[in-house]
């Protein structure tokens, strides 16, 4: 049996975004049966816009050599002491909007996200310009990204919490639905 329960945190972790105003739509578990590589993906939205135009995408990337390096560490400590904090896994958290044919100016989109995510959830935004044929006009689509770190030694300790990287998420999200409406020419 492993000494984290994966599975419970992400019952957890689906139960905490919902108290920041996250509504849940999906949950996918996928093992790589040669490797035991894990991966557990949320999709997700602000639970006031369950129709409106912004998906958000939560992965959890289980690393094995990660999990058993930390059994191990846990292993070989004396009965009262706290375990290593050198173990961290991987959570992404993406967002999408559909094509948007009054794609927003990237540095400023850029530089507003940073000003919300700041240090708790650092973001990277990207775009890609799509022609549907050569005289049509550009529709841009946008993939804003953020990755934070999980600890082992505190997800053991049963202290783990988002919270800080949730409240961002949030309001990333609340930001990138008051502009849709304009980038999409509505």
């Amino acid at each position: 049996m492993a000494i984290v329960d994966i599975a419970t945190f992400i019952a957890d972790l689906k139960d905490q975004v919902s108290e920041f105003g996250f509504h849940v739509h999906d949950e996918r578990h996928f093992v790589e049966t040669y490797t035991m590589r894990q991966a557990w993906e949320i999709d997700l939205h602000p639970a006031h816009a369950c129709g409106g135009p912004l998906d958000v995408h939560m992965s959890l990337d289980v690393d094995p050599r990660v999990m058993f390096a930390f059994e191990d560490a846990v292993m070989d400590l004396p009965e009262d002491a706290e375990p290593p904090d050198d173990f961290r896994l991987p959570i992404m958290i993406t967002w999408t909007l559909p094509p948007l044919p009054n794609g927003p100016d990237l540095l400023v989109l850029a530089t507003d996200l940073a000003g919300i995510g700041r240090t708790e959830l650092p973001l990277e935004v990207s775009a890609i310009d799509m022609f549907g044929s050569v005289t049509d006009p550009a529709e841009r689509s946008l993939n804003i990204a953020a990755r934070a770190e999980i600890s082992l030694a505190h997800m053991f300790m049963g202290r783990e919490q988002l919270n800080d990287v949730l409240e961002r998420a949030l309001q990333v999200s609340e930001y990138l639905l008051d502009r849709a409406h304009v980038w999409l020419d509505d």
